[in-house]
Parts: C-alpha cells; sequence; structure tokens
C-alpha cells in the first residue's frame, strides 16, 4: 500500500504551529525535519517533539536532497516532513515533493507561518513594495558571490525593497547576525563598485521574527551594526523608496529618525 508524504510548516515561533499541521504530524508514522534552511525562532526540535508528543529525527542536507530519506520510508509509510517558516519557500522542498510524487507517493503541504510574510509585518512595509529576495551567506576561502548585491541593485533601481535572508551553517550550528552581514554586504560593495551599498544606506534589521522578544529596528548600515539585537535568526531588508506610511511606521515602530 503506498504512503504519504506530508509537508508541514512549523511557523517561525514555538505557538505558530497550526491546529491542522499538529493533527496531521501526531498522525504519522514516522516524522522528519531539517534545520539548515530555517530555524525557529525560541523553540527547539526537542520542545518540538513534546509539542507534538511524538520523536523527531533530524537530517542532514544530504540525507533530504541526495538521499531522500523522507522519500524512501513514505513509499510505505505516512511519513511528516517538517520545516520552520513555510515548507514549500525553500526550492530543495519542491524538488522532493516532486520526486515523490512521481514514485506514486500522495503528498499534501500544510503551510506555516513565513518569514516573507512576518518581517513586512513587523517593519510595517507593504508588501507589495517588495522585489526578489536574496540569501546572503557566510564567504569561505575562494568563494564570495556577489550575486545579493546585484539582486538589491536591480530592487533598488526599481525603488523596491529586498529581503535579506541570512545563512545558516548546520554543520558548526553557526546563524549569520545582521553584524556579519552588514560586513559582508559593505565588502561586496568595496568589490563590485557600483555605489550600491553604503554605511549611510537605509536598512532594517528583526531579530527572532514571530518570538516573544522579537526586536526591529530601522536605520543606516552603520548603525545597525552596532545594535544589540540579541541571538539570532536575524533577518534584514534593505529599503527601496518609501511611501509615506512605510516611514511613519518605522519611525513609530522600529525606532527610525531620519538623518
Amino acid at each position: 500500500m503506498p504512503g504519504e508524504l506530508i509537508f508541514i510548516g512549523a511557523g517561525l515561533s514555538r505557538d505558530d504551529i497550526s491546529l491542522k499541521a499538529l493533527s496531521a504530524a501526531k498522525s504519522c508514522d514516522m516524522i522528519f525535519a531539517e534545520e539548515y534552511t530555517s530555524r525557529l525562532s525560541d523553540c527547539s526540535m526537542e520542545e518540538l517533539e513534546t509539542i507534538i508528543g511524538k520523536k523527531i529525527n533530524v537530517l542532514r542536507r544530504e540525507e533530504v536532497e541526495e538521499e531522500e530519506i523522507p522519500i524512501e520510508h513514505a513509499l510505505t509509510k505516512k511519513v511528516a516532513f517538517i520545516v520552520a517558516g513555510d515548507p514549500m519557500t525553500a526550492t530543495t522542498h519542491i524538488s522532493l515533493r516532486i520526486e515523490a510524487e512521481k514514485k506514486g507517493i500522495k503528498t499534501k503541504v500544510i503551510p506555516g507561518v513565513s518569514i516573507y510574510t512576518v518581517v513586512p509585518s513587523i517593519l510595517g512595509l507593504q508588501h507589495y513594495k517588495f522585489g526578489r529576495t536574496t540569501t546572503l551567506v557566510y564567504p569561505e576561502k575562494n568563494f564570495f558571490p556577489l550575486s545579493p548585491y546585484y539582486v538589491i541593485k536591480e530592487n533598488m533601481e526599481r525603488g523596491l525593497h529586498t529581503l535579506v535572508l541570512l545563512d545558516i551553517n548546520a554543520e558548526k550550528n553557526r546563524l549569520m547576525t545582521v553584524r556579519e552581514a552588514v560586513d559582508i554586504l559593505l565588502e561586496m560593495e568595496n568589490r563590485a563598485k557600483n555605489n550600491v551599498i553604503k554605511e549611510d544606506s537605509l536598512a532594517c534589521a528583526v531579530a527572532r521574527a514571530g518570538a516573544e522578544d522579537s526586536i526591529a529596528r530601522a536605520g543606516t548600515m552603520k548603525t545597525l551594526r552596532e545594535e544589540n539585537l540579541g541571538k539570532p535568526p536575524h533577518t534584514m531588508v534593505i529599503l527601496g523608496e518609501l511611501h509615506f506610511t512605510e516611514k511613519e511606521a518605522l519611525e513609530t515602530l522600529c525606532g527610525y529618525r531620519e538623518m
């Protein structure tokens, strides 16, 4: 008898997981999860296990993308694959669902609260004024991609904001902070020299989006770098042209003061 693979979005914080998601997870024979594309702001996988009442098997990237362990078990069992945020914002999960369907496995998606909607809501920015999203990764030896810089440049030329997701190094359990992100972005400017990102460029920072202790700040790159935002996960927004209501929201909600 063919199995089933349910992709479950756990949201961003402890209390975000929906009743529908909880019910589905409880009904599964096995539960898998990954923490290399996203992390819950204020809840560990062990705590989520307690909430669900079942063991969660956390997989490494290669176990999901190469070995396809969730698919292997879903051939004969009802399997849940839990991800922080919304399960289909990562292209790797879309590919996993396609492969499951090709193998005759029934799939289902249970959406979750997503960073894509929560960050603009926290900051008071208009969702339709965002351009392409980009991810800032940790540089390595002989690896310093400038693609995020050019995404920001393209969005700014169109007057649009850029949601900048910050890297997670799951192997080292290292989550990029806004301070690290600012340094990387300024180094990108130093290399590309297109006058896109400067110390006085306007941006926003959100720490632990969705959690009770979430912090939101707006200001220049220089001021954000010095902000004490606490532990990650952190997220940034590079601002495009501000509508007057957005400016008022940043002043009221995020401590923004025009220079």
